[in-house]
């Protein structure tokens, strides 16, 4: 299948990926914590306030820094652990209710701790007000914060998966037979930005777990299946497909060498030049499966 103008937009935008996500939270938190600060200062000038003109841009950068070098990377994290969607945010609800609470904690905490050290700095005394109610102003603050936060996250990956394209097994036909065995699918169907195609699943090179998808890659790019490791294990010829790690399967056609490691475990070299891990569980099965016959070159072991 030649490459569209939309694979090839992909493409290029995967190297500056990861500058395009940092630049984004960076430029958002950096314009809040800017504009609050003005604005804060603004109001305090009003009413004739004896607060000196940093103390504003002291108590927003604090809290922006906390959320960007902090909470951020954690609500990231979380959000790929609990991933929310329509059919589970039910189930999901309790556990980010119990997130937005420890968000704020370490949000408050936090960001007191960095205004107490720079007004020490200062020669001053930071005061931040009785704590129970403060906490409770500032738990309002956050819990929009971190909705806003996992909505955004949430949403940019929705966009990547269509734009990347987004695979999911063919579903039982209203009407008759299916074409092939539903439990042991021969192709699977990607979406991509209102297309649809089949993809055959011996053209799966190899697949990673990542959350609550796997990756399928075939060609050199990825299309994220909502499902498990395992279970994505369980519907895949074994005869072509083995598991390796225990987020890794590869299609046995696609090894070229297996490297084996001091440590009991392996790299697997890909016909591609991709180095794949290998698990000791898995090492010696792997070795029975590609050793007879495949051309597949077992070596010695390497430190």
């Amino acid at each position: 299948m030649p490459e569209s103008a939309t694979d090839a937009a992909y493409r290029r935008f995967l190297p500056w990926r990861r500058t395009f996500e940092i630049g984004f939270w960076v430029l958002l938190i950096g314009i809040n914590c800017v504009g609050n600060s003005i604005t804060t200062l603004m109001e305090i000038r009003r009413g004739r306030s004896d607060i000196l003109s940093w103390e504003p841009a002291v108590w927003e950068s604090s809290s922006a820094v906390m959320w960007l070098v902090v909470l951020l990377p954690a609500i990231v994290w979380f959000t790929r652990r609990f991933p929310l969607h329509w059919d589970n945010w039910r189930r999901q609800l309790p556990w980010y209710l119990l997130a937005s609470v420890l968000v704020s904690i370490l949000h408050v905490t936090g960001m007191v701790a960095l205004r107490v050290l720079i007004y020490r700095w200062q020669g001053l005394e930071y005061d931040f007000g009785p704590w129970g109610r403060e906490f409770l102003y500032e738990y309002l603050k956050d819990v929009r914060s971190f909705m806003i936060m996992v909505f955004s996250i949430e949403a940019y990956r929705f966009l990547l998966r269509r734009w990347q394209g987004e695979a999911s097994l063919l579903d039982t036909p209203d009407e008759g037979p299916p074409v092939e065995r539903i439990e042991l699918p021969e192709r699977f169907l990607v979406r991509k930005l209102g297309r649809e195609f089949l993809v055959a699943a011996n053209d799966i090179e190899w697949i990673q777990a990542s959350g609550n998808y796997v990756n399928l890659r075939m060609r050199q790019h990825d299309y994220p299946l909502r499902s498990t490791i395992a279970a994505i294990e369980t519907k895949l010829d074994p005869r072509r497909f083995a598991r390796v790690h225990r987020s890794y399967l590869v299609n046995l056609d696609q090894v070229a060498s297996i490297e084996p490691m001091d440590t009991g475990d392996a790299r697997l070299h890909l016909k591609d030049g991709t180095t794949l891990p290998c698990s000791r569980r898995y090492r010696a099965d792997l070795r029975g499966r590609v050793g007879a016959g495949v051309g597949v070159e077992l070596g010695t072991p390497s430190a």
